[in-house]
């Protein structure tokens, strides 16, 4: 199976390696130190301390392998390479929802950044998609639930 590309900016990839860090450092440790401790109580089969921490441990694992198979696949974001001609991952995008007559800033980032309260949307959402490639003044359309939603791009900045 072919592993796609994830795209992060460096502060998104500093993230996730710091994150990987904690994992594989402290949260290991301290689970087994917890799995030391729950096999001082004595039988197994009936210790949910034991059962507990085992599967604290099984889930820090599979972090640590979605955090390590992420950072082979990050492609580091050039914010060099970045214009502001036309929307693309890692602008910082001002739209107009024309329904509401609202401004909204938006970041465009990867899947792996997304952060709502931080209006960091990704790429690969409705609307992320919809304004890849769109220049300053055009008008794109996301198709949502409730039917469609335009937006008018008011500017596009790094």
């Amino acid at each position: 199976m072919e592993e796609k590309e994830v795209l992060l900016t460096q502060e998104g990839y500093n993230k996730l390696e710091k994150d990987l860090e904690y994992l594989k450092t402290e949260k290991r440790a301290e689970i087994a130190e917890r799995i030391k401790i729950a096999l001082g109580f004595g039988d197994l089969s009936e210790n949910s301390e034991y059962d507990e921490a085992k599967t604290a441990q099984s889930e820090n694992e599979v972090k640590i392998s979605e955090l390590e198979n992420k950072l082979r696949y990050a492609k580091i974001i050039d914010e060099s390479e970045i214009d502001t001609k036309t929307v693309q991952v890692g602008n910082v995008v001002k739209v107009l929802d024309m329904e509401f007559n609202e401004e909204i800033e938006y970041t465009i980032v990867g899947s792996t950044e997304v952060s709502l309260t931080e209006n960091k949307i990704s790429n690969e959402s409705p609307l992320g998609s919809a304004l890849l490639g769109a220049k300053k003044n055009a008008v794109v359309e996301v198709n949502a639930p409730d039917g469609a939603i335009q937006y008018k791009i008011l500017s596009i900045k790094k």
